[in-house]
């Protein structure tokens, strides 16, 4: 069996609860007990330990070696589903019972610390023999290990039974735990999701347009018209019409990656128009993927990022590239550009979830946080937005989307 702690025991039952269930189940049968992590460290304090093992834990090897028997008895517990009776490193019989919860080895409620009596075995003469490389007072071990409680076999047996049904418990609380932070998890991304996505809010998107992207574009096509004729100019702005008719489509639908590269050369020919040769574009997509399902601008915010952020700054401009590849069942989209770069706290708070703020030259008003949520919106939490950046150098958005046809 593989071991994982995706969760620990202490953050799914509270560790007070646990030392209540310890401290009666020891109360009930005169046992000491206590409660392990995965590794055999205590999570709770012990209850009713013998002065026979207070005094071997005091030695800093004694008590390594007590954690190392703890975890041993603790995983030959899980493997056989079972609790389990085995001697200690110190020649007495202890117990133990494993807590797996969702498959996943949290630790091990253990007790026991007293004598069996067995035919042909000298628990004390064992005792001796296995504490030996320790040197620890042979006399203080004589004496404590003679007041230790001799119990019989079926009392034995009867512990073992109920440390497996407080160990059950334990594993039920946890799962009711889980469950109920899973659900407090998943409300709150809900909530988020819907916060962010609320109508209101994306239709005032989609209906406006920034004004300073928009009084740059028109000072554009202004000096366009005075020097020179009229071809150029009606380019651009048959591609300022279609870039706003773009903006004002319903921006809860899923479009094609072919769409978004059209609106994409939209947006780069009037900002080409604007910036002249400061700015080169090359758009390398897999034609296999101009089909995929994509949410609607999402790849615009990326790109005007690039240029507003990265590229704009420098004096001398940069590139920027969009490409795309399919990795088995996952699409990766990457825009890049050779800009100024951004510093690893600017990272950070662009993909936290925080309250969107309009970005002075952005076209849509949308950023990359609400892309990256709607993405997840659609298709689940392995798939989203990446940034890799370097000050001075550049910066790396990475796309992951399932390899999904557009219907």
């Amino acid at each position: 069996m593989q071991f994982y702690t995706k969760f620990s025991l202490g953050e799914i039952v509270n560790a007070q609860v646990l030392q209540e269930i310890q401290d009666k189940f020891s109360e009930a049968t005169g046992l000491a007990a206590v409660i392990v992590d995965p590794d055999g460290k205590p999570i709770t304090k012990p209850s009713n330990f013998t002065k026979f093992c207070t005094f071997v834990r005091s030695h800093p090897e004694g008590f390594a070696r007590c954690m190392a028997c703890d975890d041993r008895g603790g995983r030959k517990a899980v493997e056989l589903h079972r609790p389990f009776v085995y001697h200690c490193h110190g020649g007495l019989t202890d117990l133990a019972a494993p807590i797996i919860v969702q498959n996943e080895y949290l630790g091990a409620f253990l007790a026991g610390q007293v004598v069996l009596p067995q035919e042909d075995f000298d628990a004390k003469q064992e005792m001796f023999r296995r504490l030996a490389p320790y040197a620890m007072d042979e006399i203080t071990l004589s004496e404590l290990f003679d007041i230790i409680e001799v119990v019989p076999e079926n009392k034995l047996k009867a512990a073992a039974d109920l440390i497996y049904i407080m160990s059950n418990y334990i594993v039920e609380m946890g799962i009711a735990n889980i469950a109920q932070k899973q659900l407090m998890a998943e409300m709150k991304e809900k909530a988020d999701l819907e916060s962010m996505l609320r109508a209101s809010e994306l239709k005032a998107l989609q209906s406006q347009v920034n004004p300073h992207f928009l009084f740059n574009t028109l000072n554009t096509i202004a000096r366009l018209a005075l020097l020179e004729g009229a071809s150029q100019t009606q380019e651009i702005v048959y591609s300022l019409s279609d870039l706003l008719r773009n903006n004002l489509r319903d921006i809860e639908e899923l479009r094609t990656v072919e769409d978004e590269i059209k609106y994409i050369n939209d947006y780069l020919t009037i900002q080409k128009a604007r910036f002249g040769e400061r700015i080169q574009a090359i758009i390398d997509i897999d034609p296999q993927l101009l089909e995929v399902s994509i949410p609607a601008l999402s790849l615009q915010p990326l790109v005007e990022n690039a240029i507003i952020h990265g590229i704009e700054p420098k004096k001398d401009g940069g590139c920027i590239r969009i490409s795309g590849k399919a990795e088995g069942e996952r699409v990766t989209i990457i825009v890049s550009d050779t800009g100024v770069g951004v510093s690893p706290e600017r990272v950070r708070s662009m993909l936290r979830a925080e309250k969107r703020t309009v970005t002075q030259g952005h076209s849509t008003g949308i950023g990359v946080m609400n892309v990256h949520k709607r993405i997840q919106h659609y298709f689940g939490s392995q798939y989203g937005l990446n940034i890799d950046s370097k000050l001075g150098e550049g910066t790396n958005v990475y796309m992951y989307l399932p390899l999904c046809y557009h219907s």
